[in-house]
C-alpha cells in the first residue's frame, strides 16, 4: 500500500467515527502529514460541526504549513454556519491536498478543488475513491436522489425465519451478534421498524451498553398509527427523537396524542393500502436523514425491497432451523420470475460468536 493510500485509509477510519451523529452533513475524516509524520487528525464532530479539516488544522497548528492533507471528501466551498474548509486550508498554507472523492453537492462540486488550485496548492483526487463513496453513500443519495441510504438488517434462522409459528423470537442470535447490531445502530442516523414489530416486540430501538450518549432517531412506519401509547417508544418519545410515518387516514386523535408525547409525525402517501415507500423516504430525506438502519419486520422489508430502496442487506444467520411454519424474514414479494428478484453482491462475511454475519451491497447501486 502506498503512503497516500495508507494515510487516506486512516482518514476514512476517522470519518466513520462521525457516522450516525453528523447528519445532514457527511461524516468526513482528515489527516495532515508533515515530512512523513502525522501532525493533525480530525473528523466531523457531532451535529455536523466543526468539520474535519478545521479540527485537523487546529491540532496541527503551525506544522500544517507546507504539509500534505488527506481528506475523504472534497473540502466545502460555501459559507454556511461555518466558513469554507477550502479557504481554511489555503489560509494554513498547506502544500498538497489529497481528496478521496469529489462532492456532488452543487454548492461544492469542483469549487473546493478550484479554490485550492487557484492558491497554488497541488491537488490529487481519487485515492481510495471506491471506499470513500461507500462511506458517503447516504450523503450522496440525499443530495442526488433526495432520500437516505437504507440498510436492511435481518437476524434469522438458517432457513430464513425470524420467529416460531407462535411468534417467539427472542433470541434467535447470540449476545455477540446482538451487540454488533447495537454498534451498527450507532453508525446510522435512524433505526426504523414497521408497526407490526413495534406492537409485537415493544422495542426501545436505542443503542445500549456501548457508552453512546447520542441516540439515533427512532422511526416507526404504521399506516394506521396503531402503535401502543403505553409502550416503550411512547414513554421515551420526549427524550429520544421519534418519527412516526403514517398514512393520510390515520385517526386525528392518535396523531395528536403522539404529538403531545413529543413525537414527530410525517403523513405519507399511500399505495394499495400501504405507505408509499418512495414518498416516505423522500420526506425523511427532507428531514435531513442520510443513513437509516431498518430492522424489519417482514412486511416493511418486502415493501422496501419491492420499491428498490434497499441499498445494503445485513444478515445475521443463526445455526438453527424453525421450519416452514415459522415467520419468514421477508413477506411475500409476489415474484413470478427470478429476473424480478432484487439482486445484491456479497461484500463481507464474518463469524460473530456462534452466528454468521454477511453483508451485501445492492447490485445496481446508484453511482
Amino acid at each position: 500500500m502506498s503512503d497516500d493510500a495508507r494515510f487516506m485509509a486512516l482518514a476514512l477510519s476517522l470519518g466513520r467515527r462521525g457516522q450516525g451523529a453528523v447528519w445532514p452533513n457527511p461524516a468526513v475524516g482528515c489527516v495532515i502529514v508533515q515530512q512523513g509524520r502525522i501532525v493533525g487528525r480530525g473528523w466531523t464532530q457531532p451535529g455536523g460541526r466543526p468539520h474535519a479539516e478545521p479540527e485537523a488544522l487546529r491540532q496541527a497548528g503551525p506544522a500544517a504549513k507546507g504539509a500534505t492533507v488527506y481528506v475523504t471528501l472534497e473540502p466545502c466551498a460555501h459559507t454556511g454556519k461555518t466558513p469554507p474548509c477550502a479557504d481554511a486550508l489555503v489560509a494554513a498554507d498547506v502544500a498538497r491536498v489529497v481528496i478521496a472523492c469529489t462532492d456532488s453537492d452543487p454548492r461544492v462540486s469542483g469549487k473546493g478543488i478550484a479554490i485550492l488550485q487557484a492558491a497554488g496548492i497541488s491537488v490529487d483526487v481519487g485515492v481510495l475513491a471506491h471506499e470513500a463513496r461507500a462511506d458517503h453513500m447516504g450523503f450522496f443519495l440525499r443530495i442526488n436522489a433526495g432520500r437516505p441510504m437504507v440498510s436492511l438488517k435481518l437476524a434469522s434462522s438458517f432457513d430464513g425465519r425470524i420467529a416460531t409459528a407462535t411468534g417467539e423470537s427472542q433470541w434467535i442470535t447470540a449476545p455477540p451478534a446482538r451487540r454488533a447490531v447495537h454498534a451498527m445502530r450507532s453508525r446510522h442516523d435512524a433505526v426504523m421498524v414497521g408497526g407490526g414489530t413495534a406492537r409485537q416486540d415493544d422495542p426501545s430501538l436505542t443503542v445500549r451498553d456501548l457508552g453512546v450518549t447520542r441516540q439515533p432517531t427512532r422511526i416507526v412506519v404504521s399506516n394506521g398509527l396503531d402503535i401502543p401509547l403505553g409502550g416503550a417508544l411512547a414513554k421515551t418519545a420526549g427524550d429520544i427523537p421519534l418519527i412516526l410515518c403514517h398514512g393520510s387516514k390515520a385517526p386525528t386523535e392518535l396523531i395528536e396524542a403522539w404529538k403531545s408525547l413529543g413525537a414527530t409525525l410525517i403523513a405519507c402517501a399511500s399505495r394499495m393500502g400501504q405507505i408509499d415507500a418512495d414518498d416516505m423516504l423522500q420526506q425523511l430525506g427532507q428531514h435531513g436523514l442520510t443513513r437509516i438502519f431498518c430492522e424489519g419486520g417482514g412486511g416493511l422489508a418486502a415493501t422496501l425491497l419491492q420499491a428498490g430502496l434497499v441499498d445494503q442487506l445485513i444478515g445475521f444467520t443463526a445455526g438453527l432451523t424453525l421450519g416452514a411454519d415459522g415467520l419468514p424474514a421477508i413477506a411475500a414479494l409476489q415474484l413470478r420470475h427470478l429476473a424480478q428478484a432484487p439482486r445484491f453482491t456479497l461484500t463481507e462475511t464474518a463469524r460473530i460468536g456462534p452466528d454468521l454475519l454477511h453483508i451485501w451491497a445492492r447490485a445496481d447501486a446508484p453511482a
